[in-house]
């Protein structure tokens, strides 16, 4: 296990917590994050408007186009969201005025994706289509507003001038710059820069919605984990675009009665994996509810009414679960098993995919519930992967336990020894 640890201590940490930590990477996952509260209320709407119960669609038929509209005003504005928010955030790291790159980024983004013809907007390259591109333009744009004022290539006017003119001014010169760049590049020059973002992603894109490649993400983000880095974080910026488009496109396809096409839209992994915390962790403290050794005890105890509500800090550093080849095996198996059991009972059909976004403290068997749009069938397979990593992880504890009382009692052996010999 040592020349492991020193491989990923020495190669693959340092890359990826330096990947995680990037300006550009932190601002992408905070735009993410912001956006969630709007996928969150429209999915409710959602709810309202197809909820599985019978007769329930004669019932709202005369209310489904007002229903509609609060989820084409959040899922099918993601775009433009995602890209003011990211663009504010990344003004603010760069120390620029967060407003002004916000709204520079999210008017670039809305003009190229202007139709030519009739000068009205793609309406659904605003919604989950457009994500990539609106990253892309939000992180451009900032970075020339940047250059530009490091450069000094901007107006400035008298310091008794409003603060809020003076700022207006100070982004003429490199908003009129990127204006007249994406005007040449998207209308002259005729470039389709959405086609050009969705076929770099293309690849990923694919991969994370097969099981391999999904299974693969599971193993790197239990892995970082298990070595202590936040696994979910530090890939959090790279995938949620793509889980968010996902879930967006799987919001579509219910609206309008189709089938849903993705398996692991947002929702998939932080409710149908990570239950009761990334590894299934809820599972290892009911295990330790009663566990003899005291230490394992107490820690269960004290843990538990965290995971019920998915953060399980407490039992991976208390027992601890980092670098602790004892229970870093079937922390990553539960995530593979559970991976592989959603994924495939999905697909199959069993159970509703991921169609409604729930915050990811949302307790398990609940979430289950609610994300798969009221699916009692995921409610109970929400009760059946506790048991199924629960049964992972019990051979592991009672070595881990048994280790521990022996260590335990032999110390205690030592101290009755020295005290006789004293």
């Amino acid at each position: 296990m040592e020349p492991t640890n020193g491989f990923l201590n020495q190669r693959i940490v340092p890359a990826l917590t330096a990947l995680s930590e990037n300006t550009y990477m932190s601002a992408i996952r905070a735009g993410m994050v912001s956006v969630v509260p709007l996928t969150i209320i429209g999915g409710l709407f959602i709810i309202a408007a197809f909820l599985p119960v019978t007769g329930w669609d004669k019932i709202v038929a005369p209310y489904q186009a007002l229903l509609q509209i609060p989820v084409t005003a959040t899922f099918g504005l993601l775009a433009v969201f995602v890209c003011f928010a990211i663009g504010y955030d990344l003004g603010t790291r760069f120390k620029q005025e967060a407003i002004v790159s916000a709204t520079m980024s999210t008017l670039v983004f809305l003009m190229i994706e202007l139709n030519l013809q009739d000068q009205t907007f793609a309406m659904d390259r605003l919604g989950s289509k457009g994500l990539f591109t609106a990253i892309l333009i939000a992180l451009i744009c900032v970075r020339v507003q940047k250059f530009f004022t490091d450069k000094n290539l901007v107006i400035k006017l008298p310091a008794n001038v409003p603060p809020i003119v003076y700022e207006s001014f100070l982004s003429l010169i490199p908003l009129g710059f990127l204006v007249v760049v994406f005007w040449a590049i998207r209308f002259v020059g005729g470039v389709d820069i959405d086609n050009l973002a969705q076929t770099a992603f293309k690849p990923l894109v694919f991969a994370l919605n097969t099981l391999p490649g999904i299974l693969g993400y599971a193993f790197l983000v239990t892995l970082l984990w298990s070595v202590g880095i936040n696994g979910d974080n530090a890939m959090d910026a790279i995938v949620a675009p793509i889980f968010l488009q996902y879930l967006a496109a799987n919001v579509e396809a219910v609206s309008q009665g189709l089938p849903m096409p993705y398996v692991t839209a947002n929702g998939f992994f932080t409710t149908f994996v990570n239950v009761g915390g990334t590894g299934a962790t809820i599972a290892l403290a009911l295990i330790m509810w009663n566990s003899p050794e005291p230490g394992y005890r107490k820690v269960s105890r004290l843990s538990l009414p965290t995971q019920i509500f998915q953060i399980n800090e407490p039992i991976f550093f208390g027992f601890p679960i980092v670098l602790n080849p004892i229970f870093m095996a079937p922390y990553i198996l539960n995530a593979l098993i559970l991976t592989t059991g959603s994924y495939l009972l999905m697909h199959w059909g069993v159970i509703h995919k991921p169609f409604v976004n729930v915050p990811w403290t949302t307790p398990p068997i609940i979430g289950h519930y609610l994300v798969s749009g009221g699916d009692w069938k995921a409610a109970v397979w929400g009760v059946i992967s506790i048991l199924i990593a629960m049964s992972v992880y019990y051979p592991f504890a009672k070595i881990a336990e048994r280790q521990r009382l022996k260590a335990e009692a032999d110390s205690g052996l030592k101290r009755a020894d020295r005290a006789t010999g004293a």
